[in-house]
């Protein structure tokens, strides 16, 4: 009896054992999924860019030493005959460095260059110098402005022209945010400085997103881009995360290569791209090429997959994205917490019905009501999103 009585209080205390066990992993999924999809998502990018680096590895080198070949780009070939390198040694350096000979060298003009206030300004100027001293330090926005204005005038709204050239593009930043106002000054001390030696015109409209419904990223894009157009004949389009910083004032951010994914390496990701198609931090767009495409989604309520969504526009109007080369694309990521911003589970079902919903969910359809206050260095556009009510098609079967 006393046996039975035994094994009965081991099998229960087993059972409750695993009971305990099995609520602790959905506790820790429900936490990832909702408290912290930030650091989810982190993860599982992190890991998808160190196995899409390791692969396209592995492929390199299976060609160089099968074949025992590599494409030389014509510059690097007159630069070995000039230095009397041989074929030999150029195939171990590659071997050693795989990198090196995918990055595009590129020539910025003299130091001495003179500009004319009647011209266009270059795309490569001498004061575009390359590398960004990052610093991600909480700063006060007033210091950050009185900074700036040290450095010249700007008009209301963050709108600031070039004097000694004529701006080639006139660029509108847009920056969608909630809960993230300490983030601000930092990503303006980097910034604006940066499309200051780019000589670019350009201005800065905030676009804040009020009330409980979950973030909608790609929402509050598509209400910056309306919001704007309405205030100036902006050229392109940067849609820029509030918490990603450029490390190198070499980024153009013209509108010349548009489409294009500017927020190719980020540090969080170990400074690798996690997928081919992957348009996430900082990409742009002209105003006409974001119109054809009827601008981001709407039904992306939650964190992820809008951007998904809008390589899949970019890609169904017969664009091609453009990215910068080698290093020109790092940023560093502010850490942060998304506070209560829950991932989007619905997404991959969205992004089945991309090209169905094109037409029906964008710009054509949103509905808005924003309260418009323009700041010395921004405007700032808060709404107040409600889901908008269309009829999507049915998944085939």
């Amino acid at each position: 009896m006393a046996r039975h009585m035994y094994n009965r209080m081991r099998i229960k205390l087993r059972a409750l054992f695993a009971a305990l066990m099995l609520f602790s992993v959905l506790c820790s999924v429900m936490y990832y999924i909702y408290g912290a999809p930030g650091e989810a998502n982190t993860l599982w990018f992190t890991y998808l860019a160190f196995n899409k680096d390791i692969a396209e590895k592995i492929v390199s080198w299976k060609d160089a030493l099968v074949s025992d070949s590599i494409v030389i780009p014509p510059e690097q070939w007159a630069l070995m005959q000039k230095n009397n390198i041989s074929y030999e040694y150029l195939l171990e350096e590659y071997k050693r460095n795989l990198s090196r000979w995918n990055e595009v060298s590129t020539t910025f003009a003299p130091p001495n260059l003179v500009l004319h206030e009647n011209e266009l300004c270059p795309e490569r100027l001498p004061s575009m110098t390359g590398e960004i001293e990052v610093n991600m330090t909480e700063v006060n926005l007033t210091t950050v402005m009185n900074e700036i204005l040290q450095e010249g005038p700007i008009k209301p709204g963050g709108h600031w022209t070039p004097t000694d050239c004529k701006a080639k593009y006139k660029v509108a930043i847009l920056v969608p945010y909630r809960n993230r106002e300490e983030h601000i000054p930092i990503l303006y001390r980097h910034l604006i400085p940066m499309l200051r030696r780019q000589k670019l015109e350009f201005g800065f409209y905030f676009i804040e997103q009020a009330g409980t419904n979950p973030f909608n990223r790609a929402m509050l894009f598509n209400v910056g881009f309306k919001e704007a157009m309405k205030r100036y004949p902006w050229d392109c389009f940067v849609f820029q995360d509030v918490d990603h910083i450029p490390e190198n004032n070499r980024n153009y951010y013209g509108c010349g290569q548009m489409p294009r994914h500017f927020a190719v390496k980020l540090d969080k990701y170990m400074y690798r791209l996690p997928y081919d198609e992957f348009f996430g931090g900082v990409s742009g767009l002209t105003t006409e090429q974001f119109k054809k495409i009827n601008g981001f989604p709407n039904a992306f309520w939650g964190w992820g997959g809008e951007d998904d969504d809008l390589w899949a526009r970019v890609a169904n109007a017969g664009y091609e994205v453009s990215r910068p080369p080698g290093d020109v694309g790092k940023y560093k990521s502010i850490p942060h917490h998304h506070r209560g911003e829950a991932q989007f589970l619905g997404r991959w079902g969205l992004l089945k019905q991309s090209k169905t919903r094109n037409f029906l969910d964008g710009l054509n359809n949103i509905v808005y009501d924003p309260l418009i206050t323009v700041h010395p260095l921004y405007v700032n556009i808060t709404v107040d999103l409600q889901p908008m009510d269309v009829d999507y098609p049915e998944e085939e079967s």
